[in-house]
């Protein structure tokens, strides 16, 4: 069962007990078959059928698994272009249900990302793009619901993937929503998946031999992702995240100095989960435009924040060993941002409270500060709100005055032509800051909170103010496990890490071949 199929003895066995026999043998004795009171319906007749399609088959049959996403559900919200556009957390993939495969089947079939595939199962075909997903238990194959809807549905969700709905089945008083005995088999074609990452294992990288290669992986989780595990954690506090080996003592900028507020951000790697409820959130809360599934093809989706995920260990690996992490990656506010220093009309400065701020009416739209950007989180805006004759068809209550409400007046609405960026949500620290001023009091620790933090589920992220010594940031950032990304480059970011600690063996297999999978941003 953990890779996905049954050994031909193990369905025998279970075959010849459902279709009569009193007891299966095991290792530890007999299990007697047992009147039991009020007991499920079960069709028996229906599972020793697929039982028998699995055992025919052998190790070379494939198993389908129909699932919910977590940003479509069953369909329910297919009309949101926020949950649309929303990543899965896994593949990256968005507008668009596919066929995810294991990587070890894409190696044996040559299956490529975008590949068309005529999936048939139980009588009924659907044809899909695949994706390839390492990790996935070999002999299986998923598809999503919640895409197919018609016009009925909204037009954002009208056309949008393909229902599979068709194929789930029957099994007494409930559906069953994985099939035993599907095949799949090419169509020749072949489409672009809208994608934000793509994933890229260091062993498949062609370019610069293996030297590089061991370059990469050796550096990768040094400056970026930090991994630990608990029993060296517990030893030495400071375990998977060595300081920079060279000391930035000389700058060409001088430090900002911060008198009043110092804001700052701390995101815990343990914690997070990779979701996505931080990306809706901050769309709803500073106005983000969605941009629609060939704009994320072209690589001009808008999100101010994305959460980068890597993989951890040998993708082939069948045995369950690749792991994986996410991290939320946003502008990082430098103190000495490298954006600052190449905008050519001063639209990006630095506050005295330690935000980068970005200025629309002065913006140009050079894009070097985008270009110079270590951590690639500047968007440049491509949407027109004024010449987009359709977006009265999309959402027309935005086209009279209360309609328009439905925007957050206390955030600009940008249009095409300037860069934009996360602000760490400034019209809620001056909201807040004002707020206490009328009472006379000093800002609380924890009273402004971030669209981001506010939405996270698990608490991962915590905002606040570095020049309190009793605040909860100022304590993060003193905790051994903090780090910043890319720290070396040297830009003095102001949103911290802290170290992913798993509870794993310090020298099992799956960490003594790290190979972490390339986050390629697709900018």
């Amino acid at each position: 069962v953990r890779n996905g199929v049954f050994e031909a003895g193990q369905i025998a066995s279970v075959i010849s007990a459902l279709e009569g026999e009193h007891t299966v043998e095991a290792e530890e004795g007999a299990i007697e078959e047992e009147a039991a009171m009020d007991s499920p319906t079960t069709n028996v007749g229906s599972f020793v059928s697929q039982l028998k399609a699995s055992a025919k088959k052998g190790e070379s049959a494939k198993s389908l698994v129909i699932y919910e996403t977590i940003n479509m559900g069953t369909g329910r919200w297919a009309n949101n272009p926020w949950l649309q556009e929303m990543p899965d957390p896994i593949t990256k993939a968005t507008w668009d249900n596919y066929i995810s495969i294991p990587y070890a089947m894409s190696q044996t079939d040559g299956w490529k990302d975008g590949d068309k595939g005529k999936l048939t199962v139980n009588g009924k075909s659907i044809t899909l793009p695949v994706i390839v997903q390492p990790g996935q238990a070999n002999g299986t194959v998923a598809i999503q619901v919640g895409y197919g809807r018609d016009a009925v549905a909204g037009k954002v969700a009208a056309g949008v993937g393909e229902s599979v709905y068709p194929m789930v089945g029957a099994n007494g008083d409930t559906f069953s929503y994985s099939s035993a005995g599907m095949s799949l088999e090419k169509t020749g074609e072949s489409i672009t998946m809208a994608k934000t990452q793509t994933y890229i294992g260091y062993e498949m990288v062609k370019e610069g031999g293996a030297e590089k290669r061991e370059w990469v992986e050796e550096r990768l989780s040094d400056f970026i992702v930090k991994e630990t595990t608990l029993s060296e954690y517990q030893n030495d506090r400071t375990s998977g995240n060595a300081r920079p080996s060279a000391n930035h003592m000389i700058s060409l900028w001088n430090v900002h100095d911060k008198k009043g507020h110092h804001w700052a951000m701390a995101i815990d790697l343990n914690s997070c989960t990779g979701c996505g409820t931080c990306i809706v959130s901050c769309n709803a809360e500073n106005n983000i435009a969605t941009v629609g599934r060939q704009e994320v093809v072209n690589r001009r989706e808008m999100h101010w924040m994305r959460i980068d995920r890597y993989f951890k260990g040998d993708p082939s690996d069948q045995e369950g060993n690749l792991k994986m992490v996410h991290q939320p990656m946003l502008c990082q506010h430098c103190d000495h941002a490298p954006c600052e220093s190449v905008c050519p009309v001063l639209a990006t400065v630095h506050s005295d409270e330690g935000l980068n701020q970005q200025i629309y009416n002065r913006c140009v739209g050079t894009r070097y500060c985008a270009n110079n950007c270590p951590y690639k989180v500047r968007r440049f805006n491509w949407f027109s709100y004024y010449w987009n004759d359709d977006f009265k068809d999309v959402n027309s209550m935005q086209r009279d005055s209360i309609g328009r409400l439905v925007l957050n007046p206390d955030v600009t609405v940008r249009a095409r032509g300037v860069m934009e960026k996360c602000s760490f949500c400034v019209q809620r620290i001056q909201d807040k800051k004002l707020g206490a001023k009328v009472e006379n009091r000093k800002l609380k620790d924890g009273e402004i909170k971030t669209a981001c933090q506010q939405s996270c589920p698990a608490d991962a992220i915590v905002f606040g103010d570095l020049n309190d010594s009793h605040s909860e940031i100022y304590k993060l950032y003193h905790n051994k496990r903090g780090y910043h990304a890319l720290e070396d480059v040297g830009v003095l970011p102001s949103v911290l890490y802290l170290t992913k600690v798993r509870n794993t063996e310090a020298n099992s297999s799956a960490s003594a071949k790290v190979n972490h999978g390339h986050a390629e941003e697709a900018h």
